[in-house]
């Protein structure tokens, strides 16, 4: 039985590749549990240079040693690109990962980028509810995996959009607050409806905020990344010894 509302865990290791490989193996042991019961996983992926590494793992390690036939791949958020430009969330993973592995092409829930966002977003939402269990009135992905940017967004919540946490949509469109970039995320309630919420994080750069977000100092309110709190499930940060130097 899942316990909903737990304290994050926080996961220090020495360098991305070894938080890589720690999670590359907790994830396919995951996958390969519920498919032993016959069940589908459906997860959901972000972009960014950690969840790449993660990628790049499991294409190397893990191509036969998971039954990806099981996996269902959807995504946290997208850029509103064609899935082949250089910025596409889905073109990075089909690149890396999806291109490497036995999969069939319906178990691939890419969010059209290229599409208008506002209706796009109603579309995907429409996908993941055929497609993801419900729990409590919500999509319940079997795994969500984040990352955190530089001014604490995540999928693209960015700071000043905090009303994303209280939408009752599953997706909605975003704008990034400097470029203008439009995109679609997943919103705060159907994350936080997960089974298991993963934070990949590495660098120096995000030290102050995973401090602040770990010690709830006062500034921590303003991070969208601090509003990832499980309903149901459990939360854990992977992060490298520079992002977690200042809470070792």
């Amino acid at each position: 039985m899942l316990s909903g509302k737990l304290e994050p865990l926080f996961n220090i290791f020495y360098t991305p590749s070894e938080l890589a490989e720690a999670f590359a193996a907790e994830l396919a042991g995951r996958i390969n549990n519920k498919a032993k019961d016959g069940k589908q996983f459906t997860l959901a992926l972000s972009g960014g240079n950690t969840p790449k590494l993660l990628l790049s793992l499991l294409a190397e390690k893990y191509n036969s040693l998971v039954r990806w036939e099981n996996v269902h791949f959807f995504w946290v958020d997208e850029r509103c690109v064609s899935p082949v430009d250089f910025e596409s969330n889905f073109g990075m993973t089909k690149s890396i990962l999806l291109d490497e592995i036995d999969i069939p092409e319906s178990n691939i829930h890419r969010i059209r980028g290229e599409d208008d966002p506002v209706k796009e977003a109603t579309r995907y939402a429409q996908e993941i509810v055929m497609q993801v269990r419900s729990e409590d009135h919500l999509p319940a992905f079997d795994q969500v995996v984040l990352g955190m940017g530089d001014d604490g967004h995540t999928a693209s919540i960015f700071p000043g959009h905090l009303n994303l946490f209280d939408s009752e949509k599953i997706c909605e469109p975003a704008v990034h607050p400097i470029s203008g970039q439009h995109r679609i995320t997943l919103t705060g309630k159907v994350i936080n409806n997960a089974d298991f919420i993963t934070f990949l994080a590495t660098g120096q750069n995000k030290a102050g905020i995973i401090e602040k977000i770990y010690k709830k100092k006062a500034e921590y309110v303003n991070y969208p990344a601090s509003y990832i709190v499980p309903s149901r499930g459990h939360i854990t940060w992977y992060i490298d010894e520079k992002a977690g130097e200042l809470i070792k």
